[in-house]
Formats: structure tokens, C-alpha cells, sequence
């Protein structure tokens, strides 16, 4: 059942909406042509670029320190919204969600719930592996996601239809 209020609200969206990518790979991140081999970050670029701007867009190994500056450097430049990819995981280098969930300044559980519920559809338990995330750090949207295509496809496919919507939110 749709919302009236939340249609209105839809109707006077910003048009624009600056995102960056990132995606953390060890193994992209040393290959010299990994931005071609990289499924997921293209994956993302082209769900931004249908509607929205895809500005900014790295391959950087696990490295804490690094998604910090990258962060930091997105945000300066102007970045609305930052997708990330990879990092994840379980694995003692998998440190996306360790790194970023500090810095938030609100938390979207939301995104974390609902990407988890859909998994458990497709995986069952295998479900309970995800850590996907999301919150607002300097009013900047932040969405973390599993570096595999599907994960990427399900995560944006949750994310795009309301980008804007929760841009509006998070700046105001």
C-alpha cells in the first residue's frame, strides 16, 4: 500500500544526487586494469548513473586508514552518497563495517534489515554472513554492501528507487 504523504514527498526530490564508489580489494587493488574486472563497482556506477551522478570512483585494498581518507576525500569533493563494496565479511582483512560504523553520525538499519531478509529468501541461513550497513556520516549517505554482483544487485536494487528520497532526509 503506497503512502500519499510519501508520493508528495517523492515529487519534490533533488534531481541531483552526487555518489562515489569504492571498492576494497586486495586483489583489484594490485591488478592494473582491475577497474575493468571490477563487476561490482561497474555494477553500481551504472545503477547510479541511470539517474543520478556517478562522480567518484576508487579501487583501494583492505585497509582502514585508506576507506577512511577516501571517505574523507568524496565528502570534500562534494559526494552526496558513497557506495562501497567489499570488506564485509567474516575474514580477519574484511574491515568495511568495523571502519565506517564508528563514524556514523545516524544509522540506517533498514538497509542492513531488509538486505538480510532478502538473502534469507535466496540463501536461508547463509543469510547470517551478510553485514551489510548503512548510516549518514557529515550528512554524506553511506551504503556498505558484500563485494559479489548479486550482493551488489540486491543491495542497489533496495537503495535506488529511494536515493533521493533519503538524501532530502539526511541533509536537512
Amino acid at each position: 500500500m503506497k503512502s500519499e504523504t510519501m508520493e508528495l514527498h517523492k515529487k519534490k526530490l533533488p534531481i541531483k544526487v552526487s555518489c562515489g564508489i569504492i571498492t576494497l580489494s586486495d586483489s583489484l587493488s594490485k591488478d592494473i586494469d582491475g577497474k575493468e574486472k571490477d563487476l561490482s563497482g561497474q555494477y553500481i556506477i551504472n545503477q547510479v548513473s541511470e539517474k543520478y551522478d556517478a562522480d567518484y570512483y576508487e579501487i583501494i585494498p583492505d585497509d582502514a586508514q585508506k576507506l577512511l581518507d577516501t571517505i574523507e576525500d568524496m565528502i570534500e569533493k562534494g559526494a552526496d552518497a558513497i557506495f562501497t563494496t567489499g570488506g564485509t565479511g567474516l575474514e580477519e582483512r574484511d574491515i568495511t563495517i568495523e571502519t565506517l560504523s564508528p563514524l556514523f553520525d545516524k544509522e540506517i538499519p533498514g538497509f542492513g534489515e531488509i538486505f538480510r531478509a532478502k538473502s534469507y529468501e535466496e540463501l536461508g541461513a547463509g543469510s547470517l554472513l551478510s553485514r551489510a550497513a548503512a548510516g549518514i556520516y557529515k550528512k554524506t549517505l553511506v551504503f556498505s554492501m558484500p563485494g559479489s554482483p548479486n550482493a551488489v544487485e540486491m543491495g542497489m536494487g533496495i537503495i535506488i528507487g529511494e536515493l533521493g528520497h533519503i538524501k532530502k532526509h539526511a541533509q536537512k
